[in-house]
């Protein structure tokens, strides 16, 4: 027999993400009144067992006496823990089925369940070593075969003692037994696997801790789909992402840290070193200083609309993409204008604050129905548009004015100025972006401009607005009232206090930045951001990018992808062909697109690249950065 390297996998939490009998007893106990109670004394017990605080055989007699499962129940089973294999070993079936006769499922688990889950995945079912469930008559588990020595202590040595393997033996679990193999000198490394249980007593034995399967085929240069483990990339996410959006990024693989804050330039430029993915919201700000600390970002996900955050032009010159939520909130922004303007119109804010002094103010003086009312709206992009649907249907009149020519939605009126529209308006909306040319926007100047009694909302960015002169028009009574979301500064985090000149004003409704903040809107960035930077990470699609040329790639099978990020010079691309061409690889489809800083090329060979191939690319004239994906 060749001297290779075998691997020995646990099931339990291992290849799969469950415990198998905890999922039996959701099978077998579903009708049981005390099925809770019972379901988690299971689960002590399996805890136990794994961290070797009770033998195993006594947690097996323990979960087997509670089950009560029956052979009818194991097909259900099956299914279920077919949904359920570890995602880094589905991603790597390809690696399993073709390597197969060297890999082995050594588990104090029962081999009904699981041999027909790892035969999908091209481990023989001679490879697969497991616990026996006896059955009775009527087809009721009322025990296991008790001569197995899977079903005693450290049974998984004396199991591979018995097998008499040969090779460099590598041990991948979650659980104590597993440890034991290498305790007894029968393999030469343990891996503790963590990518579904974390056990430290386990952890703390281990040669090596593998957050995936990808992480251990990578260290043992195994690995021929990915040319860089998933477990490698770091992700660190700020201000609160939603747990949707954390999930996503784990399940896929990645080291992921949070933070519930923003973080100081100096504190970010110290944490960004080794980080591959940045996800922010609103307050953090990715400065030139910290693109020069961040060796290795790929991309930056901002967890909302703006990205005037964000040095978008030194993201490009570095080669790192970036990718926001453009539509993810439009609704919650809309409803929130909605909702203000009404408020506003019929002075609702002031008369809540007067009831809760004690004071009962029944008049109708200044309040007024939205119906028949002008609204002018400053920004006819997606929320702009959206709100001009929705009031338009709660019955006002609707203008808009934009810098970019856009096409009017229902009865709504293109003003050609900006004066025209304040003029013209008793409410006032703004949803424009951060550019610096949008600073004080409305000013001093442009608020005398507007009708007497108007009301202006701002849902936007902080610095559109000149506050000082807000403040003044609000106290003179030029302007009925407002509404603000954002500002010029904003706390980093809540414990921060909040000051502005607002605060205390008539008819004046303060929040703080919560346009997008509902459950609905958060949810669907928290997976549209993410989506986006795994198509990224993992197929060099660009589509929705914010700074980088936008490219809609193909699914990619049975080919290599490279990708060239390049300054925008002429022949970037006959050089890369070039290189190919004297490497005598053949191109199996290209994809290129450019803006006006960077070019993006995609190339497909159908070939395994040399490492030598590899360097020239990396070293042609103008190439900002250069990855392999497969």
């Amino acid at each position: 027999m060749p001297y290779t390297k075998k691997f020995i996998i646990d099931f339990d939490s291992t290849f799969t993400q469950v415990e198998a009998l905890d999922i039996l007893g959701e099978i077998s106990l579903k009708n049981d009144p005390d099925q809770d109670s019972k379901l988690q004394a299971i689960k002590e017990i399996t805890d136990k067992g794994m961290e070797g605080t009770i033998t195993f055989r006594e947690s097996l007699e323990q979960r087997l006496a509670i089950l009560q499962a029956n052979r009818s129940q194991i097909a259900e089973l099956i299914e279920r823990l077919r949904l359920k294999v570890s995602k880094s070993f589905e991603r790597n079936k390809e690696w399993l089925k073709d390597n197969g006769k060297d890999v082995f499922i050594i588990s104090n688990g029962f081999k009904d369940f699981i041999i027909p889950i790892v035969s999908e995945y091209g481990i023989q079912r001679e490879n697969v070593f497991a616990n026996d469930f006896v059955y009775d008559e009527n087809g009721k588990i009322i025990d296991f075969n008790r001569d197995n020595p899977l079903s005693k202590n450290n049974g998984k040595a004396e199991t591979i003692r018995n097998v008499n393997l040969e090779g460099e033996i590598y041990v991948i679990g979650d659980g104590y037994t597993d440890y034991e193999i290498k305790a007894s000198g029968l393999a030469n490394k343990f891996y503790a696997f963590t990518e579904n249980v974390h056990r430290p007593r386990v952890t703390s034995q281990a040669d090596h801790i593998a957050p995936s399967f990808d992480e251990i085929l990578y260290i043992n240069k195994l690995n021929t789909k990915f040319s860089y483990p998933k477990s490698r990339i770091k992700v660190l996410l700020l201000e609160n992402v939603h747990p949707i959006g954390v999930e996503l990024l784990k399940e896929e693989g990645y080291q992921v840290e949070v933070a519930t804050g923003a973080m100081s330039e100096e504190e970010l430029c110290e944490k960004i070193k080794n980080v591959s993915i940045l996800g922010i919201r609103s307050k953090t700000n990715v400065t030139k200083k910290v693109l020069d600390n961040a060796n290795r970002l790929l991309a930056v996900g901002a967890f909302c609309i703006g990205t005037n955050q964000i040095d978008l032009e030194e993201c490009q010159r570095k080669g790192i993409a970036v990718f926001n939520a453009p539509y993810s909130n439009t609704r919650s922004v809309v409803e929130m204008a909605i909702a203000e303007i009404i408020f506003l119109m019929r002075r609702f804010q002031d008369k809540s604050v007067g009831m809760h002094q004690g004071k009962w103010d029944k008049s109708a003086t200044g309040s007024f129905e939205i119906r028949g009312k002008k609204l002018g709206i400053v920004g006819y992009g997606n929320i702009g548009a959206q709100l001009s649907v929705l009031a338009e249907n709660l019955g006002m009149n609707v203008f808009y004015y934009d810098v970019i020519e856009k096409l009017a939605l229902g009865n709504a009126t293109k003003l050609s100025t900006l004066d025209e529209l304040l003029e013209t308006c008793d409410v006032i909306s703004l949803h424009i972006d951060g550019r610096k040319d949008n600073k004080c926007l409305i000013d001093q100047e442009k608020i005398k401009k507007m009708k007497p009694g108007a009301i202006l909302v701002n849902l936007s960015r902080g610095h559109v607005v000149d506050i000082p002169a807000l403040r003044d028009a609000i106290l003179s009574g030029h302007l009925a009232g407002c509404a603000v979301d954002v500002f010029p500064e904003e706390p980093k985090n809540n414990k921060e206090p909040f000051e502005s000149e607002l605060k205390g004003l008539p008819n004046t409704i303060l929040t703080p930045h919560i346009g997008g903040s509902t459950l609905e809107a958060q949810e669907n960035i928290a997976r549209f951001v993410p989506g986006k930077i795994m198509e990224y990470i993992n197929t060099g699609n660009t589509y929705n990018s914010v700074n980088f040329p936008n490219i809609q790639l193909p699914f990619l099978k049975d080919a290599h992808r490279l990708i060239h990020i390049h300054h925008n010079e002429p022949g970037v691309l006959a050089k890369i062909n070039q290189v190919l061409a004297g490497y005598n690889i053949n191109i199996v489809g290209q994809y290129l697109k450019t803006n006006e800083k960077i070019g993006y090329v995609i190339t497909d060979i159908d070939k395994v690249y040399e490492a030598d191939a590899i360097e020239a690319l990396k070293n042609i004239p103008g190439t900002i950065r250069f990855r392999t994906l497969y």
